[in-house]
């Protein structure tokens, strides 16, 4: 960006996409709010430079700690661990994917991966960009912090360590204020990064508030036991260093290449015509094109097979990630679900339980029938629990009380 004072700025906001321009002083104006939530009915960009924040639901945040500190090795590191995690960057869809260092010592490096999910239709503006990046990095608190604002009527959260994105994510909250789904959410990335040898010791949680309510940072501060402070969401900047994301325009592609079929027919009509006394050569065009489009059907079949395989695998690798990637799959949240089950004051306890993927299985004891019996009604209903299928046996009699064995499955 050779002029900054000429580069637009586009930037995800609370209910749309938000248009900032450059000052010559360096800092960005906000031009225009709550524009639309598809970038491709953007109006009136202005002109000069354009770059463009993508949103956090459009993006997957992998940090990792690497055992080498050879910068040269670090793409090739990202690369296997966001394949290991079953996340692959379309290899058609332009430069999806990035590499940013966040710390190093003398024997490990602290890297996040970024990959971006392939655009869609709607996705990018109606005037391709000359850069991209991702809208945490445009926000950088100092130190280490937890930040929460909206993007698009939805809460979104992101770690910092030393000023430097560490893991962003998007929740399914979209109240006036951070709720309780959304501190889960937020405690269960800290707990992920935490078994991964990626703690986080955030000084505080910035809630950047639409309003800047002050009762916006209730839930998050008790929760997380931590200082909040409200406020509007400050000003965005352009990163540092620059990303090289760059995906490729697929609507323009394929505006370019119904151009170039237009344009050959064209050409091959006036071709035709002119050489129309010389049947040979007609037949042999009209023989080539019906073998060109013999070998483009080919092809298409071929692709298709070759697609519709890796997109089963990818299924596979994603359903092994479930305890991970699902709230819904988390073992934390699975006991959280069954210890909720449990009849109070019933003295009905769990010996063992064992959590697989796709199964699980509860060994415990009562003094009474009575409470197992109910204990087995509960999970049947819980809402969290009511998707798997429960073998509850009556349970057995002995010296000490009753004892139970319960299994729930999930369906196949």
């Amino acid at each position: 960006m050779s002029k900054q004072q000429e580069t637009t700025l586009l930037v995800p906001g609370a209910r749309g996409w938000e248009t900032w321009k450059q000052s010559s002083a360096g800092g960005f104006v906000l031009q225009s709010a709550d524009g639309p939530a598809r970038a491709s009915d953007l109006s009136g960009l202005p002109s000069g430079n354009l770059a463009m924040l993508f949103p956090v639901r459009g993006m997957h945040a992998l940090p990792f700690k690497a055992s080498s500190t050879d910068e040269s090795l670090f793409e090739d590191l990202a690369a296997m661990h966001a394949e290991r995690l079953g996340v692959r960057a379309d290899p058609m869809a332009g430069q999806l994917s990035d590499t940013f260092l966040i710390t190093k010592d003398e024997e490990n490096a602290t890297l996040l991966c970024v990959v971006l999910k392939s655009p869609g239709d709607g996705d990018l503006p109606p005037r391709s960009p000359k850069e991209f990046d991702i809208s945490p990095r445009a926000f950088a608190p100092v130190g280490e912090a937890i930040a929460t604002w909206v993007e698009f009527g939805r809460w979104v959260f992101a770690f910092y360590r030393n000023g430097k994105l560490l893991y962003s994510q998007a929740t399914s909250s979209s109240g006036p204020a951070p709720d309780a789904g959304c501190l889960r959410e937020i405690q269960l990335a800290l707990g992920q990064l935490s078994i991964q040898g990626l703690q986080l010791k955030p000084e505080v949680v910035y809630v950047w508030s639409p309003e800047g309510d002050a009762g916006s940072a209730g839930s998050l501060e008790r929760g997380l036991g931590l200082a909040a402070r409200v406020m509007p969401r400050p000003e965005p900047q352009l990163p540092d260093p620059r990303s090289k994301l760059l995906p490729a325009d697929v609507r323009a592609a394929r505006r370019a290449q119904v151009a170039r079929q237009q344009k050959i027919a064209a050409i091959a009509a006036v071709v035709v015509a002119y050489l129309g006394v010389a049947g040979y050569f007609g037949y042999g065009v009209w023989r080539d094109k019906q073998s060109i489009k013999q070998a483009k059907a080919t092809a298409a079949e071929i692709l298709s097979d070759a697609d519709n395989a890796q997109m089963e695998q990818h299924k596979l690798e994603w359903e092994e990630l479930q305890p991970v990637v699902n709230n819904n799959r988390a073992p934390v949240e699975i006991m959280s679900r069954v210890a909720k089950a449990i009849p109070p004051n019933s003295g009905l306890r769990l010996k063992t339980a064992e959590i697989n993927i796709g199964e699980i299985k509860l060994v415990g004891e009562a003094p009474q029938a009575a409470p197992v019996q109910t204990f087995s009604r509960n999970l049947e209903k819980s809402a969290g629990l009511a998707e798997y299928k429960w073998d509850a046996p009556p349970p057995q009699n002995d010296a000490k009380g009753w004892n139970f064995v319960f299994t729930g499955s999930l369906p196949k």
